[in-house]
């Protein structure tokens, strides 16, 4: 949770582990076990960006809000369509997201907001709302669409669109984790040891990306992209 705290990414590293350490477990079990220990890791990550990263908090909370009850309407649509279709085009968009991140090496170096309040309000609402969806219906890249959003969108720095991102993954966390809680899809026994160790190092990764700014977390954030894009091209050529 180190690197999921600066850049995005855990759930590509814990998720396949519990899978692995659970055989066995229902799936939507696994998924709730995983989803407290990142509501765990966000939590603790946005308490040390809090007060040390410019947070928008009118904007963040309208987009966590937005992302809460689109995340909702996610998870009750997976069951409709088929994820294996959704993966070819999300793979496109990481790769684009890269690209357009290496070719500007500009992009993401200041934090200047761009838009009028109304606008910004606005837009960080469709962001929270759109990726919310994505999370409850599928979620891999969630973090790394966050930031490249609050980023390309709406000129926040790496840094304050990191501390952003947290904020709104914690409102789609939430919901979908809820929604586990339940339904009785927890191991309460492993998501509460695995959410004290997760928020530990949330928070030693938060106070590294604070402290070496956002010319520590763009870097970052190009390693988990690319690490997003071969997970997902291995799934594809893969047929999973």
């Amino acid at each position: 949770m180190f690197v999921d705290a600066i850049a995005g990414g855990g759930g590509l590293i814990l998720l396949p582990a519990l899978l692995i350490t659970l055989p066995g477990v229902p799936v939507a079990t696994v998924l709730g076990t995983n989803k407290i220990t990142s509501i765990a890791s966000t939590s603790s990550a946005l308490a040390r960006y809090h007060g040390s990263v410019p947070i928008r908090w009118r904007t963040t909370l309208s987009s966590a809000g937005a992302a809460f009850a689109c995340a909702i309407l996610g998870a009750r649509t997976v069951s409709l369509l088929p994820q294996h279709a959704i993966r070819p085009a999300i793979l496109v968009l990481l790769v684009l997201v890269a690209i357009y991140t290496v070719a500007r090496p500009s992009f993401g170096a200041v934090h200047a907001p761009r838009l009028a309040p109304r606008t910004e309000l606005l837009a960080a609402i469709v962001i929270g709302g759109a990726l919310g969806f994505y999370d409850g219906f599928f979620g891999p890249g969630m973090g790394s669409f966050l930031i490249f959003a609050f980023i390309g969108v709406l000129g926040f720095d790496f840094l304050a669109a990191s501390a952003a991102g947290k904020l709104v993954n914690l409102g789609s966390g939430l919901a979908s984790a809820a929604y586990f809680a339940a339904t009785g899809h927890v191991l309460w026994h492993y998501a509460l040891p695995m959410a004290a160790a997760g928020a530990v190092g949330s928070w030693a990764g938060a106070h590294t990306a604070v402290r070496r700014g956002s010319g520590f977390v763009r870097p970052l954030f190009l390693v988990v992209v690319a690490g997003v894009i071969v997970k997902f091209g291995w799934d594809v050529v893969g047929g999973k």
